[in-house]
């Protein structure tokens, strides 16, 4: 059996998702996560998983840091961004940073299912005008990447709505633990970002995001 994950915040794109991969893989058993925290409760039990399609928009994956970040959490897992931006940029950088394949959202069902059959058997799939586009010369993000990767879950999911422009007891709240708490977190986080400040942090991570003209949103 095949097990599939998508994880996608829009429940119309995601229901529509399971219905053509349903069609397509009538024998798989299909997971659904609709934020990071969803995605970490899947993780924690052990799942494993064939494939992963991820949409970039999805709350508490800021920018590219997200697929950066679950790429590292799933190692061995063929990782597929899905999309409504077609962009060529955004499509090259994902790849950058660690997706094993780009799906458009507006992909018909055929497609789709012929990307996903070619993804699990190892190769990598793109649109055609990204396939025929000259890779960029991207700045190497090693460095940051290991920095991100570094973070456990909880301060992932601090650092995500940091990005998002959340004060502390704003964050606390929706976290339900103390201020202090998130005090404490902020502190590991721009040690481990090699920050001093929330204006350094943003800035450091300025290159992960995901150029707003490339995207239109779920």
């Amino acid at each position: 059996m095949t097990d599939i994950l998508i994880a996608d915040d829009h429940p119309l794109f995601r229901a529509a998702l399971r219905q053509a991969v349903e069609a397509s893989f009538s024998e798989a058993s299909i997971h659904e996560a609709d934020s990071l925290a969803a995605l970490e409760q899947i993780g924690q039990q052990g799942q494993h998983f064939d494939v992963i399609l991820l949409d970039l928009h999805m709350p508490g994956t800021h920018g590219f840091s997200g697929l950066i970040y679950l790429r590292e959490q799933y190692r061995k897992v063929p990782l597929v961004v899905i999309s409504a931006t077609e962009d060529v940029d955004v499509i090259q950088r994902a790849i950058h940073f660690g997706a094993d394949g780009f799906i458009p959202k507006s992909a018909s069902v055929d497609t789709m299912t012929e990307a996903m059959r070619q993804i699990m058997d190892g190769k990598q799939w793109l649109p055609e005008k990204a396939r025929r586009a000259m890779p960029p010369t991207l700045p190497d993000h090693t460095a940051m990447k290991e920095r991100i990767t570094s973070l456990t879950p909880q301060q992932f999911r601090v650092m995500g709505m940091l990005m998002e422009g959340m004060q502390n007891k704003v964050i606390a709240y929706e976290l339900d633990v103390s201020e202090a708490t998130i005090k404490a977190h902020m502190t590991a986080i721009f040690r481990k970002l090699g920050v001093r400040n929330r204006t350094q942090a943003v800035l450091a991570l300025k290159d992960l995001a995901i150029d707003a003209q490339g995207v239109e949103g779920n």
